[in-house]
């Protein structure tokens, strides 16, 4: 089998299907010759309608209870990015699927107010994006992520519904997020 040909500015090699998907195909070289289309492989972004934006997890794994992901993919394409299988419950690729089809939550910011302001809220850190980058390359357009964390920054000791205070952390791999 031939190893797959890197793709300029993509982690992924391959688009295999999903896990999930019951019929799939498997492209081979039956020795006529194609040319390659080296055109640039670009990024599509669509909206992710969620009606909530935090997510709540009970793992002993994790040192925090909440989390925020502005986006599902990355175009960052880390090739060890543990993210990657959750494109497959979207019957998406982990591979290019994952790096080339972001769903981005456009009112994440507006969501989160909400459910900060909610009275059944009680406050603790939030992780904002955990799962994918929040500051990957789409977010100098969309600016979700900064929308996002205005609601919620890190040195706001207003008391928050309950009394309690609020805090957050975020996890990036990009130095754009000190701006």
């Amino acid at each position: 089998m031939q190893k797959p040909k890197p793709i300029k500015g993509r982690g992924a090699t391959s688009n295999a299907a999903s896990r999930f998907v019951e019929f799939t195909h498997e492209a081979f070289d039956d020795g006529w010759e194609r040319e390659q289309d080296e055109a640039k492989i670009r990024t599509q972004v669509y909206t992710d309608t969620s009606r909530s934006i935090i997510t709540y997890n009970e793992s002993p794994d994790v040192p925090f209870d909440r989390s925020i992901n502005p986006y599902k993919g990355c175009e960052h394409g880390c090739v060890y990015c543990f993210a990657r299988p959750t494109h497959a419950y979207l019957d998406l690729s982990p591979g290019l699927d994952f790096e080339t089809k972001i769903f981005a939550k456009p009112n994440a910011a507006e969501l989160l107010a909400k459910e900060l302001a909610a009275l059944r809220y009680r406050a603790a850190p939030i992780a904002l994006s955990v799962n994918t980058d929040a500051y990957q390359p789409i977010e100098r357009k969309l600016g979700i992520t900064r929308n996002s964390a205005e609601k919620t920054p890190a040195n706001d000791t207003r008391p928050a519904p309950g009394g309690h205070f609020r805090r957050g952390f975020i996890r990036t791999g990009n130095p754009g997020a000190e701006r």
